[in-house]
């Protein structure tokens, strides 16, 4: 059978509105992504690979940049953010493929959703461990910067649980589908100050792409300037971002019209 052209494809597996899902659409698929997937469905919608098992691949792809960060140096670094960008492909392509075939599925949304838990919570857990050092030539772990990775990576899932169960309370409420016109708080005050959170995007940095090229970045300057200071510091930061953004996302549902 004949390779479906990227033009044959770009309508079925990008059909309007995809790209355009600000809530739903990452600005990496938007910028890049997306283009790429489109290309490399050519060469997978004619084999006997499914969706889902391209949302397995997606998952496994996600956790082993989690540990990759447990190789010392730079080369952890690199090669997690390598991986994320296979597990952002991955997740594109899924779904693109899924589209073609007409084989969109419940089952392959929940493992898509569970594998976005894994993979974040993945990575930070692995950059908690790194700042740990867990193979220091003093022999010693300090395990405080791995319980903070840990606590990022709870923050991490926290947040995207408190958005699914929006959907969850409403469909055991007997209501529709949530209204992404819905997200915006009741109250005028709340309101501004989302759309100053939003304007800042700080809470981005526990998400998996931005944190596997935030922690890249962090592992360049201790390249540069030896030990792990830097290293330290962003998991403090990822720590502190996704505590206050778990509590300021609860806020905002809470103030919003999404559970009436």
């Amino acid at each position: 059978m004949p390779k479906p052209s990227v033009a044959e494809l770009r309508p079925v597996v990008h059909p309007e509105g995809v790209k355009d899902r600000r809530s739903g659409e990452h600005w990496a698929g938007r910028l890049y992504m997306r283009e790429i997937s489109l290309r490399c469905d050519r060469y997978l919608v004619n084999t006997r690979i499914t969706p889902n098992q391209l949302t397995y691949l997606m998952v496994v792809a996600g956790v082993l940049a989690g540990a990759a960060l447990l190789i010392p140096g730079l080369t952890g670094a690199v090669l997690a953010a390598l991986l994320v960008q296979l597990y952002l492909l991955l997740d594109c392509v899924d779904g693109e493929i899924a589209r073609w075939r007409q084989q969109t599925s419940v089952t392959g949304v929940y493992l898509d959703r569970v594998g976005h838990y894994l993979a974040e919570a993945a990575l930070l857990t692995g950059f908690g461990l790194r700042a740990a050092d867990l193979f220091g030539t003093d022999g010693e772990a300090n395990w405080m910067w791995a319980f903070l990775g840990g606590m990022a990576a709870l923050g991490a899932i926290l947040i995207k649980a408190e958005t699914d169960l929006v959907d969850v309370a409403r469909a055991r409420s007997g209501l529709p589908a949530v209204q992404e016109a819905a997200a915006v708080p009741r109250s005028s005050g709340l309101a501004v100050a989302r759309r100053a959170a939003a304007a800042l995007k700080f809470h981005r940095l526990v998400g998996g792409v931005e944190a596997s090229l935030f922690i890249l970045l962090v592992a360049l300057v201790d390249f540069a300037v030896g030990g792990l200071f830097w290293t330290r510091l962003g998991v403090a930061v990822l720590a502190a971002v996704a505590v206050l953004q778990t509590v300021l996302h609860l806020v905002s549902v809470l103030a919003s019209s999404r559970l009436r």
